[in-house]
């Protein structure tokens, strides 16, 4: 059994090592968790006892094996829960993120498993994020940012990187959803605003901030 907490750090430990290369800053780490570098460095020695991280002083910290299985497991469980929360229950997209991070911590692998089952074996959350399969795979994502499209690129919107309710909300408010076929029609040389055309709706223009959050295929 592992604490929220440390189920917590193990997450944020596995997104990092994703963007950020394998081996993880303490610094960094402090950041996305909001305390200070030296609750984190003890978190981390109790961690590395429990053989969940490799840790050195010097150099940061990168999961272990063992660790990497925790942290995916945590990631499944969230996903698929936000699936539930969306298809099921009814909640918009940018409801589903703070109830999904209490729901994520119910320890038991046959309950997700179920629940993986009852919902038909979704592929990704509403939020166009890969969920790992009940033996922990998960799909690499050949999804690229919006904003290292060119102008007259054509693509997909399968995902975002930000899953504040603030920028979802931002995105329902501009008539940009999930699916969409989305053209580059132009971007201003001056400050990097996208002028985006979506098939069957009105063009729509962006700042590099919003380009930056969006993916695509």
């Amino acid at each position: 059994m592992h604490s929220f907490t440390e189920e917590n750090y193990l997450k944020a430990i596995y997104k990092l090592q994703e963007t950020n290369g394998e081996v993880v800053a303490t610094s960094a780490l402090a950041q996305v968790m909001g305390v200070h570098a030296p609750s984190v460095t003890d978190m981390l020695k109790r961690m590395a006892q429990k053989k969940l991280v490799g840790y050195q002083k010097s150099k940061g910290v990168k999961l272990t094996e063992k660790g990497k299985q925790v942290a995916v497991g945590i990631i499944r469980n969230h996903r698929l829960w936000e699936v539930f929360l969306v298809d099921k229950l009814g909640y918009r997209w940018d409801e589903v993120h703070d109830m999904a991070e209490q729901l994520e911590h119910i320890q038991g692998e046959d309950l997700v498993n179920r629940l993986d089952k009852f919902l038909g074996f979704p592929k990704a959350d509403p939020h166009g994020d890969p969920i790992p399969d009940a033996k922990g795979v998960l799909p690499k994502s050949k999804s690229v940012l919006l904003s290292t499209l060119k102008a007259g690129d054509t693509g997909t919107f399968t995902g975002v990187t930000d899953h504040t309710a603030a920028f979802l909300n931002y995105l329902d408010k501009t008539g940009i959803a999930l699916g969409d076929s989305i053209k580059v029609k132009a971007i201003e040389e001056y400050d990097q605003t996208y002028i985006l055309q979506l098939k069957g709706k009105k063009d729509v223009t962006v700042s590099f901030k919003v380009a930056n959050s969006i993916l695509m295929s």
